[in-house]
This record gives C-alpha cells, sequence and structure tokens, in this order.
C-alpha cells in the first residue's frame, strides 16, 4: 500500500504544480487508457489508447483552455490497486471564450508502479 500512496501523492501533486503534461512520461504505462465519461467537444472518441494518445489529449486540452483555477484533491487509496482524485476547475475556452467549472472525479488504476487505466467521472448539470 505505502507504493500506491507514494504514486498518488506524486500524481496529485504533479497536478497541482500543472506538471500533468511532462508527467505522463514519468508515470502513465506505454499501453494505458484514458476513458471520458462522455465524448469529449471537438473530439470523437472517449478512449485514448496508449501513453502518447494520453499526452496528445492533454495537450490539445491545455491548448485549448485558460486554467483560471485548479483545485486537485487526493489521493483517496483503495488498496491494492487504485486511487482516485477530484478535480475543480475553473477554464475558459479559447476558442468560444465561455467560462466554465469543471468538477469530475477520475479513478486511477495500477500495476508495477505505473498507471494503466483513467476513468474520468463527471458531474452532471
Amino acid at each position: 500500500m505505502e507504493e500506491l500512496v507514494k504514486l498518488g501523492r506524486e500524481f496529485v501533486q504533479a497536478m497541482r504544480d500543472r506538471r500533468g503534461l511532462g508527467h505522463v512520461e514519468e508515470i502513465y504505462a506505454d499501453r494505458a487508457e484514458s476513458v471520458e465519461a462522455v465524448v469529449p467537444p471537438g473530439r470523437d472518441v472517449r478512449i485514448a489508447k496508449g501513453r502518447d494518445a494520453i499526452k496528445a489529449k492533454r495537450e490539445d486540452w491545455v491548448a485549448t483552455h485558460d486554467i483560471q483555477k485548479l483545485d486537485v484533491d487526493g489521493p483517496y487509496v483503495h488498496p491494492p490497486d487504485r486511487f482516485a482524485v477530484q478535480y475543480e476547475a475553473q477554464v475558459t475556452q479559447k476558442a468560444s471564450g465561455k467560462s466554465m467549472t469543471l468538477r469530475e472525479i477520475a479513478i486511477y488504476s495500477v500495476e508495477d508502479d505505473r498507471i494503466v487505466r483513467e476513468e474520468f467521472f463527471m458531474l452532471p448539470k
């Protein structure tokens, strides 16, 4: 359990420090998957497969949004191999100028000290 807690804390700190892009290389398995609750606007898939696809998804998100505030809470551990993180972000879509507050919970599955799957759960409007 110590390794799970350590990984979760490292992950949460990287997100708080807005190192989420660079951290993908360090903490995700090559075959990792990222599963959104719904197909995001402007995209055609819910599931990004592979570390490179996850990194590209994050790069696209950062490129299309201005982040005014990001709160990251956790990790909430579920031994032996999962942790959860709660997010709240105030962002503005660059293209439309639309401001919004996003609230999500993500569950991260871990194998061999690497994230192999992340699943995002959205708070409905």
